[in-house]
């Protein structure tokens, strides 16, 4: 059976309306939510980046049941391991065993907000290894001492602690951070049904679940989906690597002229309000392989996303 989320999308919300929309995926019958973890959205226009850890101990307290989780997490530069250790162990606690934790190497956006240098992707794959192992030491609740390539921690030990510690799930677009994320993760995240991907999670010894982002832009017609798509998430369609290396909303505001309305219809971005498209999307995912479809509303109309999927979508999928 495919679990279906829906993604809180920090770079369009407050976490007051995250929290709120967290209470109404449940409502609607969505088995989990996944936070974003960003210091700025992507482009200026998007409007929002509250602190995740913040907006999660809301949504930890306002639901009862639904998961919970980061959608990703990058915890191995803006934020220190130790750090996301005690955060994370937190709210892990206050939700009773719902919290997952997914993390990635990050993009240059969110990332260098310290000063400090951007590495390349295998540099970063390192250091994210490095830091989940940091993570899941401290979540033992042992004292820690750790002088590592990347990361120090000197005398540091968690009191406040889940009764299990929660999933690791990484982050990966492609094989070969696929390939580096399966030998520490407890299951693999990504955007779209990318079949390679899994398969090079898998055959480096990967287990557990898949997760695959699905997004979309619902509005009461697909014309006006493609024109506020093209309007807030236009980014969806910057080519190769460019999203991981500009480094300010500016940046991705100035990137974007290059997107055309016609880029967005005739991307991979669900522009179509018949829920029929929105099964067989999520359809996809799952004959690729992927057991968790985390559904991603850039259009305006939540509150029709919402009704959609609690009517028609979700009690078709099987």
């Amino acid at each position: 059976m495919t679990a279906v989320g829906f993604a809180l999308s920090s770079e369009l919300y407050g976490p007051n309306e995250l929290v709120e929309q967290a209470v109404r995926a449940e409502e609607a019958g969505f088995d989990f939510v996944a936070v974003s973890d960003h210091y700025h959205p992507w482009l200026p226009v998007q409007g929002e980046s509250p602190f995740v850890w913040t907006t999660l101990g809301g949504v930890a307290r306002a639901t009862e049941e639904i998961g919970i989780g980061t959608g990703v997490t990058c915890p191995s530069m803006r934020y220190h391991p130790a750090n996301l250790a005690q955060a994370t162990a937190t709210t892990a606690a206050m939700s009773d065993g719902r919290f997952f934790f997914g993390v990635g190497s990050g993009e240059r956006l969110n990332e260098h907000v310290h000063g400090d240098h951007w590495p390349p992707i295998v540099k970063r794959l390192e250091m994210l290894r490095e830091a989940v192992y940091v993570v899941r030491a401290l979540w033992t609740g042992d004292e820690l001492t750790h002088d590592g390539e990347h990361f120090t921690v000197e005398n540091a030990q968690l009191f406040t602690l889940p009764e299990e510690p929660p999933p690791i799930y990484g982050s990966a677009y492609g094989p070969t951070a696929a390939a580096t994320v399966a030998e520490f993760s407890d299951g693999l995240y990504t955007v779209g049904p990318q079949e390679q991907t899994l398969a090079a999670y898998t055959d480096a010894g990967g287990e557990g679940p898949a997760y695959g982002q699905l997004s979309v832009s619902y509005e009461e017609t697909r014309e006006q989906a493609v024109d506020v798509a093209t309007e807030r998430w236009p980014n969806t369609a910057l080519p190769g690597e460019l999203g991981s290396q500009l480094s300010t909303p500016a940046h991705f505001e100035q990137a974007c002229q290059m997107v055309s309305k016609a880029d967005i219809e005739n991307g991979s971005l669900v522009t179509d309000p018949d829920p029929a498209t929105h099964v067989e999307n999520v359809e996809k995912f799952a004959d690729a392989g992927f057991d968790h479809v985390v559904v991603h509303q850039i259009g305006t109309d939540v509150a029709g996303l919402f009704e959609t999927y609690e009517s028609d979508v979700l009690p078709a999928i099987a």
